[in-house]
């Protein structure tokens, strides 16, 4: 008995033998393999700020520019840019001797005009009204001797001393007396008609503004500040040779000055009026500027490969600095959220839809679900799922993915 117990003992024993190497071994590996050196970070409130950054333009609040009023030579040039100036003062003197000429021909087509409504309004000219009265004056002898003749013809019959055709002719002639003379006055009292009035004040109106117009541009030949600035743009030099319309030189206040920003279209929903906006110019690094969204977009335009939001930007440049037409960064804060839970945004994971993280917990990584909310470049806000004051894994020193379970320590 006692050797067949003896013999039923010994595959148990190799067993339990087995199985306190595998423990042991275990044991062992556990405690002798190489750790992963993660990088690490700790849970923490912060305040959260989310901002946009892209490129702007620089330009007058309130630009002036002033072009060429007609085709002509510069004679003169008074101003070199960067110049300040007052108002009314003389910028550049333009070749008028076209625009004096033309002045001169529309002053003489309102003299002609001025005299044609007279006459219209006054039964003609001086000349016309002469030979009217000389016409009615005329045309009243002739009445008179036909009168006369016919009354003496009448007599004459009476006695048998006259025919009854003679009375008839003579009466024939004191009616064509009459008409003429009804005729003759009746055209020195109205010799032009109401519409031929009306359209004499038309052209006479016409040769007014025409004048006015010639006028004007010949005033425009001498080439004054429109307001008090600094002239910052000047495209002309004495001789040089100016189109009609041309743009010669710009006048703004510097102080005065916006910039217009150009958002891609997938980040115009996050802008709005009255957010606050730093802007930062290469020529002048250290220094910024700040201001605030004073309009955003109506409209998305192409701007070379990028589908862009024009946002006007209000600025203050009292120091005058910052000028215009040049190409600047522009950041605009969208939101900003003070104490709020985040962490770094490389220790974010996704997976099939699911956002995660890994937490380091007694040395081993914890895959661990989060919900999130704001993200802005760096961080990332955490609404459930995390503790301020846990440890999370941002990535590896060696490459190596982050995975569940991994024993880990953190690099230093």
């Amino acid at each position: 008995m006692a050797q067949e117990r003896k013999q039923l003992s010994w595959p148990w024993i190799w067993v339990g033998a087995a199985i306190l190497v595998v423990v042991v071994f275990f044991a062992v590996r556990s405690l002798t393999r190489e750790r992963l050196q993660v990088r690490v970070m700790q849970v923490s409130r912060q305040e959260l700020v989310s901002v946009l950054s892209t490129n702007g333009r620089v330009e007058p609040e309130d630009n002036h520019e002033i072009h060429a009023p007609v085709t002509t030579t510069v004679r003169a040039v008074y101003v070199r840019a960067g110049d300040t100036v007052e108002a009314g003062k003389v910028l550049a003197v333009l070749n008028d001797v076209d625009t004096r000429a033309r002045v001169a021909t529309a002053e003489s087509g309102v003299g002609a005009a001025q005299a044609t409504l007279e006459a219209a309004t006054h039964n003609g000219t001086q000349e016309q009204q002469q030979a009217s009265a000389a016409d009615i004056a005329r045309a009243k002898l002739d009445h008179d001797q036909a009168e006369r003749d016919l009354n003496a013809l009448v007599k004459l019959q009476a006695t048998g001393a006259a025919s009854a055709s003679e009375v008839s002719g003579a009466k024939q002639r004191l009616a064509s007396a009459a008409a003429t003379l009804d005729a003759a006055e009746s055209s020195s009292r109205s010799r032009y008609s109401a519409a031929e009035v009306e359209r004499a004040r038309t052209a006479l109106a016409d040769a007014q503004a025409n004048l006015a117009a010639a006028r004007d541009t010949e005033d425009k030949m001498t080439v004054r500040a429109p307001v008090a600035g600094t002239v910052y743009s000047l495209d002309v030099q004495p001789t040089s040779f100016v189109e009609a319309g041309k743009l010669m030189m710009q006048i703004a206040n510097p102080r005065q000055m916006r910039v217009r920003a150009f958002f891609d279209e997938p980040d115009l929903g996050r802008l709005a009026e009255s957010q606050k906006v730093v802007v930062k110019w290469e020529a002048r690094l250290g220094h910024t500027w700040t201001g605030h969204i004073e309009r955003v977009p109506s409209t998305v335009t192409s701007s070379g490969t990028r589908n862009v939001g024009e946002v006007l930007v209000a600025l203050d440049n009292s120091d005058g600095e910052l000028l215009p037409d040049t190409n600047v960064t522009v950041t605009v804060t969208t939101s900003s959220q003070a104490n709020i839970l985040s962490i770094p945004r490389e220790a974010l994971r996704m997976e099939q839809g699911q956002e995660f993280v890994y937490r380091v917990v007694n040395d081993e990584l914890k895959r661990t679900p989060v919900v999130t909310g704001t993200i802005t470049q760096t961080q990332v806000a955490v609404l459930s799922g995390l503790n301020a004051g846990d440890t999370v894994a941002t990535g590896t020193i060696n490459g190596q993915p982050l995975q569940e379970g991994v024993p880990v320590k953190e690099a230093q």
